[in-house]
């Protein structure tokens, strides 16, 4: 359940990303075409958790496309191909079970208003992955940004690599990869040329330097269908 109305978040994402959406969406496809598309295969059925304007769930090539998001504003702007769920992510998913294979967050955790909400989230995961599908989750990682973590209105939940790899292991998940420190903070507010976002990517010695958010990837334990 959210701590906000779906007109509060309307209001919240406006003033905070309209300015950006271009550069956003850019950004969202090297991000995508030069990291992301390694986890999605072609014939996959892909959910974007916390879609916000649809710049992931876009920019993915995957069979079915599904986004999910409380922001009225997400109709506008996700492609007319993306199915979209407008509900709350702790209640149960309008979707079947094992009917997914790959579910993408980024930014989103820390919204929740707690643990418990959070680990129902992570139950609608888990019955909605097939056996073997991954969630990739991506966030600020309040052990590299202390105060910072708490300059927005509905920064919630403090997650790191570490609670949030933790919690996905109650909740029946095999975690593959555990990035504490992977892209800056904020670096989709702008500024960054899409060449050196490309090469930031490729040169993962730097992520250590300037890596303010974690990458965790992690798979629905069972045998894959």
């Amino acid at each position: 359940m959210s701590e906000f109305t779906s007109e509060s978040l309307r209001d919240i994402y406006q003033r905070r990303f309209l300015a950006q959406l271009e550069y956003r969406r850019r950004l969202w496809e090297v991000l995508v075409a030069d990291f992301f598309q390694k986890y999605v295969r072609a014939q996959d059925t892909v959910v974007d958790l916390g879609c916000g304007y649809g710049q992931f769930i876009n920019a993915v090539r995957c069979a079915k496309k599904i986004a999910m998001d409380l922001n009225p504003d997400a109709q506008k702007y996700v492609a007319p191909s993306v199915q979209l769920l407008q509900q709350d992510c702790t209640a149960p998913w309008q979707l079947p079970e094992k009917s997914v294979n790959v579910v993408f967050t980024s930014n989103f955790f820390e919204h929740l208003p707690g643990k418990d909400s959070l680990g129902k989230t992570f139950d609608q995961i888990h019955r909605c992955l097939v056996p073997g599908g991954k969630l990739i989750a991506l966030g600020p990682n309040i052990k590299y940004l202390a105060g910072r973590y708490w300059d927005f209105w509905d920064h919630i939940l403090p997650l790191t690599e570490s609670s949030l790899a933790e919690g996905l292991m109650q909740h029946g998940f095999t975690i593959s990869e555990r990035v504490g420190r992977f892209l800056p903070y904020r670096v989709g507010g702008g500024g960054y040329p899409m060449v050196l976002v490309r090469a930031y990517l490729r040169l993962w010695w730097f992520w250590p330097l300037l890596g303010r958010q974690f990458l965790v990837v992690a798979a629905k334990n069972g045998l894959v269908d």
